[in-house]
């Protein structure tokens, strides 16, 4: 089986590019985990402020999910958006899996929770999971954006909690499970040394990633997504592709 994990910058680096991805890899993809998916336009918010730049309509893919979606027919796709009804999370399943059931939990704050328009991109964070058969033992996929607080991606107390929630809800599975997604996250964070407390393997660390981010991202810091697997899981390979379709590097998970 085959997971990708990309947060797509909302399409900025070029729509066409970011679908022509989906369309190479889409025939031997078995789930796909995307960040930063806009389902429609929020026009009255141009040019407010969301993590640290500008909302400017003319750069994102207002229609993401729906553009995505047409791209691969032969996938499932699942929305479950963490600002208003339709920017947040999206899940594509290959349609030969059957899915057990899917759903969300939200991690910091609540589902409806709008935040100052001065700081848009300190909005509510959900998780998005889905439980897919495969064989004798079901498989969970749980994808994540972490809280953006415009502070760097240290610890807060915020994001410390968050972390214990989403461990919770993996506590409560009884299957084996993959977490992946943007955690807006330093390797060092304690935040992010609690997944690794609980037994979870961190592949960014296990294979010696150095960076997470493209040519598109300027600043400094190189990390910000990572893959975490629960025990049971056999890894068969690990990848950071070069893909130059959004600030962010497409991550690739192959398990048994």
């Amino acid at each position: 089986m085959k997971i990708i994990s990309l947060n797509t910058w909302g399409g900025r680096a070029g729509k066409e590019g970011l679908l022509d991805f989906f369309r190479t890899h889409g025939s031997d993809t078995d789930v796909f985990c995307l960040q930063e998916i806009w389902s429609a336009p929020h026009r009255h918010l141009e040019g407010a402020m969301a993590g640290g730049a500008p909302i400017n309509h003319d750069d994102i893919m207002e229609y993401a999910f729906q553009e995505i979606s047409e791209t691969l027919p032969d996938f499932e796709p699942l929305f479950h958006p963490h600002f208003g009804d339709s920017y947040g999370l999206m899940m594509l399943v290959n349609k030969k899996w059957r899915i057990q059931n899917s759903g969300e939990m939200f991690v910091y704050m609540y589902k409806g929770h709008y935040p100052s328009e001065t700081d848009l991109g300190n909005h509510a964070r959900n998780i998005q999971y889905v439980t897919i058969e495969n064989g004798e033992t079901p498989l969970t996929v749980i994808n994540f954006h972490g809280l953006w607080n415009g502070k760097g991606k240290t610890d807060s107390e915020e994001r410390l909690e968050q972390s214990d929630k989403i461990l919770g809800f993996t506590r409560s599975l009884n299957n084996p499970f993959v977490l992946c997604g943007d955690f807006n996250l330093k390797p060092e964070t304690e935040s992010l040394k609690k997944f690794e407390d609980a037994g979870l393997r961190n592949l960014i660390k296990e294979y010696g990633v150095i960076s997470t981010r493209t040519s598109h991202y300027t600043k400094p810091e190189k990390f910000a997504d990572y893959v975490f697997t629960s025990p049971e899981v056999e890894v068969n390979d690990f990848q950071v592709l070069r893909d130059e379709v959004s600030d962010h590097s497409p991550l690739v998970l192959e398990i048994a």
